[in-house]
């Protein structure tokens, strides 16, 4: 019985490589304290946090306990790493390597806290004029790979992997990836470039004609989403768009309306100068709708005389985008008009035809 106990405890004793069970049982309760406070942390030390930041006016509290949320979990969890590391006795490569795991925990939170700060940053200077939304999309997206790249960089030197052959590795490998991929390498190019014009901006309606007709969803580093106007998306690379013309209806100053209305020839001439001059009354009441274009101006003239009406042009514009209160104030003209018509006497023509039959002289 005795030799089995014995054979018991050096089993105990020596555990796995010269770290006894019961130091690697101490380890895994370290390591449960340490997710448990991260827990803690997460769910009463970041609501109190919150509550702090919510009673002051600035915003900068609010980047920055945004950007520490996540990062915060992970301390706890570096910490009794390194508690771990510092109790067990470990000797040789393997206290290099728990060592080193240990330093990438450390950088890993450093650099989460920056790419998580990402995001709030751009927020906070979503308000500059010089920084559009599709601009600060594509820059937040870089600045967060770029991060995390040289952060897997400094992770790869803790661990002793030069970083110098590697790099000089992927630039053979990018060439030959280059060379195959020049579509991508061409939209890309291509929505910097709709970026940087300003061409449009996610929210803005654009059409190219004959094409498509539709509302700007994301500008992407490959390709452009529109959601057309039956709901369906329309996925269109970059360098599609930047070589056709596209019209921004979002950018419109004025919608501009032209009409030509058709009198009857029974109108006499007195009659059409004051149907004329009631209808520009009306085209030039900013109340109703309607906008004073400096490039040119609101006018209702007879222009023409039609196979079968005097034809009046209407001319006039509206600084009302969206399309419903457009067709609105067409609408309050379109009635205003026609009661202009019916008080002057007059009427709309429409197509006809009149036959004269020229008799003969009777033999």
């Amino acid at each position: 019985m005795q030799n089995f106990v014995d054979l018991l405890l050096g089993v105990w004793n020596q555990g796995l490589l010269g770290v006894s069970i019961s130091q690697i049982i101490i380890s895994l309760i370290i390591l449960t304290v340490a997710f448990v406070l991260r827990g803690v942390i997460s769910n009463i030390v970041i609501k109190w946090l919150e509550n702090l930041t919510a009673k002051t006016n600035s915003k900068v509290d609010d980047i920055i306990l945004d950007s520490l949320r996540k990062p915060l979990g992970y301390v706890p969890i570096t910490i009794g790493l390194y508690l771990i590391t510092i109790y067990l006795p470990l000797a040789g490569l393997i206290d290099l390597i728990a060592t080193n795991i240990v330093k990438a925990f450390v950088v890993f939170t450093i650099f989460s806290v920056l790419a998580n700060a990402v995001e709030p940053l751009f927020k906070f200077l979503a308000g500059n004029s010089w920084l559009t939304s599709a601009m600060s999309s594509w820059l937040e997206k870089s600045l967060k790979v770029l991060i995390w790249i040289i952060g897997f960089a400094v992770i790869l030197d803790i661990f002793g992997i030069q970083i110098g052959p590697l790099i000089a590795g992927l630039g053979l490998f990018s060439v030959a990836i280059a060379l195959g991929a020049q579509d991508l390498f061409k939209n890309l190019i291509a929505g910097m470039l709709i970026i940087g014009e300003n061409r449009f901006q996610p929210g803005d309606r654009i059409e190219v004609v004959g094409q498509f007709h539709g509302i700007v969803e994301t500008i992407g580093f490959r390709s452009t989403t529109v959601r057309l106007f039956n709901t369906s998306p329309m996925i269109i690379p970059n360098k599609d768009l930047s070589d056709v013309s596209v019209i921004n209806h979002k950018q419109l100053k004025f919608r501009r309306i032209r009409w030509v209305i058709n009198l009857v020839y029974a109108t006499s001439s007195e009659s059409i100068v004051k149907i004329c001059d009631d209808i520009e009354q009306v085209i030039n009441n900013e109340k109703l709708g309607f906008a004073i274009n400096p490039g040119q101006e609101s006018f209702a003239k007879a222009v023409e005389f039609g196979a079968s009406s005097i034809d009046l042009e209407v001319l006039c514009y509206t600084d009302i985008n969206d399309y419903t209160g457009f067709s609105e104030v067409k609408q309050k003209l379109l009635l205003e008009i026609q009661q202009i018509v019916l008080n002057h006497g007059s009427d709309f023509a429409f197509p006809s035809r009149s036959v004269y039959i020229e008799s003969s002289p009777t033999e």
